[in-house]
C-alpha cells in the first residue's frame, strides 16, 4: 500500500522588505533553515503598484547556493560581473548556480500594466560544490513541458520528472522536483515522491486539502505573526506546507479551484553558516568570503 505524506507543518507567508525596498511575502527562510534542507528559502513576490518593487536588487553577492527566479507576470532585467545580462519574461525561470561566486542585479520592471509577480527559491549546495564554476540554466516559458490529466490538472514541469516527462532544467546536485500544479474544483493530484526527499508546497491561488487522511489534522499552523493557531482542514493562498516522509502526495480540491508550486529534493545534512546572500558550512568560510569581496578577488577565474 502507498505510503502517502502526512502533513507537519504548514506556514503562512510573512510581508518582509528586501533589496532596495522590494516588498514580497516570505514563505520560509533563515529561521527554518533545518527543516527545509536541502532548500533556504522562499520568496513570493507580486504587486500592481511598481513603487513596491521597482528599486529591485542593486548589485550583489552570492556564493555556495542556486537562485531560481520564476516570473509568472512581468519582466526581470539581469546582469551580472562576468559580463551576462538579458531579460526573463512571464513563464521564464532563471535557474543560477552562483557556486565559487558571481555579483549581480535583479531589478523587476512589471508588465505593461505594472504587475510584477512570481517567486524566488533558494537551494543549498553541498560542501563538494560550494565552489564550482557559476552557471546559468535560463528557458523561456514555451521550452517547459505541461502534461495535462483527464481531469483537468496541469503540471508544468520546471525540473524532475512526471508521468515519463523531463522538465528541461537538469543536472542540478540536489536532484530537484519543481512543478507548477493546477486543479480544477472538485479534482484529485496524486504524485509519487523519493522516500527520504524533502517535499513541499506552496500555495498562490485557491485553495485544497493536502494529505489523503483527511480527520487527521495534528499538524501546527504558524502564522504571518509567528503565532501558533489551530489546524484547519484546508490550506488556502499564501500558505506553505511541509510534509512528513512517505512514497506519495495526495491533494484534492472542493468547490475551489487550487495552484501550488510543489518543491522536492536530497537533503545535504551539512552544517550550515550563512549571512546575506552567502551561504557556506563554516564561519571561517563566511568570513574568507567577505574578505575577497573587500579585497576584490571574491569572483574566481572560470576553468578551462
Amino acid at each position: 500500500m502507498t505510503e502517502y505524506r502526512k502533513i507537519k507543518k504548514v506556514f503562512k507567508s510573512k510581508p518582509t522588505l528586501e533589496g532596495a525596498g522590494v516588498h514580497l511575502k516570505r514563505a520560509f527562510g533563515f529561521h527554518e533553515i533545518k527543516m527545509f534542507d536541502p532548500f533556504l528559502l522562499l520568496d513570493h513576490f507580486g504587486s500592481n503598484n511598481p513603487a513596491q518593487y521597482i528599486k529591485g536588487f542593486p548589485w550583489h553577492p552570492h556564493r555556495g547556493i542556486e537562485t531560481i527566479t520564476y516570473v509568472l507576470e512581468g519582466d526581470v532585467e539581469h546582469g551580472d560581473s562576468m559580463g551576462n545580462k538579458g531579460i526573463i519574461s512571464t513563464g521564464d525561470v532563471q535557474w543560477m548556480t552562483a557556486g565559487s561566486g558571481i555579483i549581480h542585479q535583479e531589478m523587476p520592471k512589471g508588465d505593461v500594466k505594472g504587475g510584477m509577480y512570481g517567486f524566488q527559491l533558494w537551494a543549498n549546495l553541498p560542501k563538494s560544490h560550494k565552489m564550482m564554476d557559476p552557471r546559468y540554466q535560463e528557458v523561456k516559458s514555451a521550452n517547459f513541458p505541461v502534461v495535462t490529466r483527464e481531469n483537468g490538472t496541469k503540471i508544468k514541469i520546471v525540473a524532475g520528472e512526471i508521468e515519463g516527462v523531463k522538465g528541461p532544467v537538469t543536472d542540478i546536485v540536489i536532484t530537484p522536483q519543481y512543478l507548477d500544479v493546477s486543479l480544477p474544483a472538485n479534482s484529485n493530484f496524486a504524485f509519487p515522491t523519493t522516500k527520504g526527499h524533502k517535499v513541499i508546497a506552496y500555495v498562490f491561488e485557491g485553495k485544497g486539502y493536502f494529505t489523503k487522511e483527511k480527520d487527521l489534522f495534528s499538524y501546527e499552523v504558524e502564522g504571518a505573526n509567528g503565532n501558533l493557531s489551530e489546524s484547519t482542514q484546508i490550506i488556502d493562498n499564501e500558505s506553505l506546507i511541509l510534509f512528513d516522509d512517505g512514497e506519495a502526495v495526495e491533494v484534492t480540491t472542493a468547490d475551489k479551484p487550487v495552484r501550488f508550486l510543489l518543491f522536492s529534493g536530497k537533503p545535504i545534512g551539512e552544517p550550515i553558516a550563512w549571512y546575506g546572500p552567502i551561504v557556506m558550512n563554516h564561519e571561517g568560510e563566511l568570513r574568507a568570503a567577505f574578505d575577497e569581496l573587500e579585497r576584490g578577488t571574491f569572483v574566481k577565474q572560470h576553468r578551462a
